[in-house]
């Protein structure tokens, strides 16, 4: 088949938004433009299976262009998991033209969401950290016959960049959370793909909280999380760099929110994090370094008392990033 690598056949239903930004399901779709060659790439017996997979296989590649495609156990670290195969070959029968792109993208996003709670038998966190995407038919396989979509989840980051997942994801917590110790890009005035905390980025994660451990009777209102996690996130930020002067560097704490309808779907826990924003408040500013060596490279004052030094408190977004 032509150009048979995995970015002209994949149709991506999600938004990835900063953690500032409300997120919202949006649709992308990677058109296949960095394609180079030309004529016609044969697939190997392991790309092949995984382009025909079924619900419940999971899928992994290392390379740019995915060209090493190949089915994995779901226990190992993978990419996708796929969640159903839609045929569409009611509307697009044999002779038919291919959908456009806006089209496979409606198709998209009505064929594979709801299947995909199905597969999970439980709700999808619409903000959450999993999101739907498919993989259509080859040119070659559509002029073929082949009406087959294969839904499937993945997680990615803010930037888009695909993250490991390991086990199945029902079951899993779907909640947008990073471990403590993660850098995340900065990418223009907002936030981006997870990278070395040694370069600029625009948030250091530093604390885990599960909402649950305080809420037990329900969902709490916004207000009530944002009172609880500005008292236990500045908990938390001591305990990671014990000494650090957020305001002397001119950071601020902040953490994600939960919507009713993550809360629902089971996504209870939110990350605490430091960042900084630009003079103007336009977005976020960058940072260089951890503040854990930043707390270690400090003079100590033996004066201070309680570890709590004077900090810059603001409420979290509710995107969970």
């Amino acid at each position: 088949m032509a150009s048979n690598t995995l970015r002209t056949r994949l149709v991506m239903v999600g938004g990835f938004f900063g953690a500032i930004l409300a997120l919202s399901l949006s649709v992308a779709f990677s058109s296949g433009s960095g394609i180079t060659g030309g004529g016609k790439v044969e697939e190997s017996p392991e790309a092949k299976a995984s382009f025909h997979s079924a619900a419940g296989n999971c899928l992994t590649w290392k390379q740019p262009d995915a060209s090493d495609i190949h089915l994995v156990p779901c226990a190992q670290e993978h990419l996708y998991e796929v969640t159903g195969v839609v045929n569409i070959a009611d509307k697009y029968p044999a002779g038919a033209p291919a959908p456009t792109v806006d089209q496979w993208r409606e198709i998209a996003l009505n064929k594979c969401t709801d299947g995909t709670e199905g597969y999970l038998h439980e709700k999808l966190d619409p903000y959450g950290r999993f999101t739907v995407s498919a993989l259509r038919p080859g040119n070659d396989e559509w002029a073929a016959g082949d009406r087959d979509m294969r839904c499937v989840l993945q997680w990615a980051a803010p930037g888009g960049a695909l993250q490991p997942i390991t086990g199945p994801v029902a079951g899993q917590s779907q909640a947008a959370v990073w471990e403590p110790g993660t850098c995340l890009a900065l990418a223009g005035k907002t936030v981006g793909n997870p990278i070395a905390c040694t370069q600029p980025h625009a948030y250091e994660i530093v604390g885990k909280l599960d909402l649950k451990t305080r809420f037990t009777s329900g969902y709490p209102a916004q207000k009530d999380q944002k009172t609880w996690l500005d008292t236990e996130c500045n908990n938390v930020v001591q305990r990671y760099a014990g000494g650090v002067d957020l305001t002397a560097q001119q950071l601020t704490l902040t953490w994600d929110l939960r919507e009713q309808e993550s809360w629902d779907a089971g996504s209870t826990l939110v990350n605490c994090k430091v960042g900084a924003k630009l003079p103007d408040n336009s977005g976020l500013a960058p940072i260089t370094g951890s503040i854990r060596q930043a707390a270690q490279d400090a003079p100590q004052d033996p004066n201070q008392q309680g570890g709590q030094p004077g900090q810059t408190r603001q409420s979290g977004s509710g995107g969970g990033n």
